[in-house]
């Protein structure tokens, strides 16, 4: 394989399936029109991924890293060896991902980038961001607690999930989960992923994620997975009590855009860095026209519809549910053409988008 002309072009992956400790996935078949599966424990898709997962149980020593298509290479590798192509001298540093949930999550926060140094040795936290792709029937989000909350009460509560499963759910303030809504989940922020839910996702490059919940459906939550290798008092010193009701809501609901629209092309800012520095998100929608990306590193997902990438010696069709990574080298070299075609372009941090 010619991996100079791999690394100068849009690099497509294999699938990347990962576990987790909730059952979901159909979704992600379904939304890519692949052939119909059952739900199971690998319910999330990690795209153009260089990050490896934390796994209670052992797929690997780059479990979570993805693959170049038709390559035995790890894109991290990959992304080492070929920096100047890939990277251009900017960092590749967030993480996208399909998610699909058949039962909900358990209720989570993610760490700040201070709390992840202090605590993890890591640069980065965990902001993340929502975009709704499918539900099915009854599909909820949740974000913020419903009532005033103290580090001692979910402490307790905690404790108390060993035999009262759904507790941690009565705290969760949620909201239906509708096809296009947009969520910035910042560092902090208490939250699940109510049943339901096919979302794609991105955020900063860690799986850092704590858990205080004993039980996910019939899965126990070792002390492990809960505090990822903190003890208690610290993990729950991550939470912001603050974030109660209609200001949790408030800090999360995001209204998408339109930054552009004429010759056939769409041009939506989802998450901008307006409203956090850790990455931002366009939709871009082709209405018969044509569209050239000018960013790389980055990663672009179809949405809906179908086309074609094309440039010198090069012309691939693409579909809903495709995705790849667009190397620095590159950036305006390439052209995205189709009529319902739409796009989701996924960026760096703001210090990395120069």
């Amino acid at each position: 394989m010619n991996l100079e002309r791999l690394t100068s072009s849009p690099v497509f992956f294999e699938k990347n399936r990962v576990y987790r400790v909730y059952l979901g996935g159909k979704g992600i078949a379904k939304f890519c029109s692949l052939p119909e599966e059952e739900d199971d424990f690998f319910p999330e898709e990690w795209i153009a991924s260089c990050v490896k997962a934390i796994n209670p149980k052992y797929f690997g020593e780059r479990d979570g890293v993805a693959r170049p298509e038709g390559t035995e290479l790890f894109f991290d590798d990959l992304l080492k060896e070929y920096p100047e192509n890939l990277l251009g001298g900017r960092k590749y540093d967030c993480l996208v991902k399909y998610l699909d949930s058949a039962i909900r999550l358990p209720m989570q926060v993610h760490p700040t980038k201070e709390f992840a140094k202090k605590h993890f040795g890591s640069p980065y936290g965990k902001t993340e961001a929502w975009l709704v792709l499918a539900t099915r029937p009854g599909a909820k989000i949740y974000f913020g607690f419903n009532r005033e909350m103290t580090k001692e009460e979910l402490s307790e509560l905690e404790e108390r999930s060993e035999t009262e499963r759904d507790i941690m759910g009565t705290i969760l303030a949620g909201v239906d989960a509708k096809p296009g809504d947009v969520y910035l989940i910042r560092a902090g922020l208490i939250h699940a992923i109510g049943a339901g839910c096919t979302i794609l996702e991105v955020q900063e490059p860690t799986d850092f994620t704590i858990q205080p919940e004993r039980w996910c459906g019939d899965t126990h939550i070792s002390f492990e997975e809960e505090y990822i290798g903190l003890d208690k008092s610290t993990a729950l010193d991550c939470f912001d009590y603050s974030m109660v009701g209609e200001k949790a809501l408030a800090s999360a609901k995001i209204a998408p855009k339109t930054i552009k629209n004429e010759n056939g092309v769409i041009i939506e800012s989802l998450i901008g860095y307006e409203h956090t520095p850790c990455f931002a998100e366009n939709r871009i929608t082709l209405c018969g026209g044509s569209y050239t990306p000018s960013f790389g590193p980055s990663v672009w997902i179809v949405l809906e519809g179908s086309g074609t990438i094309e440039g010198e010696n090069y012309s691939r069709s693409v579909k809903k549910g495709d995705y790849f990574f667009l190397p620095f080298a590159a950036q305006n070299r390439f052209t995205l053409h189709g009529d319902g075609l739409v796009l989701a372009e996924c960026l760096p941090s703001k210090e990395n988008n120069v």
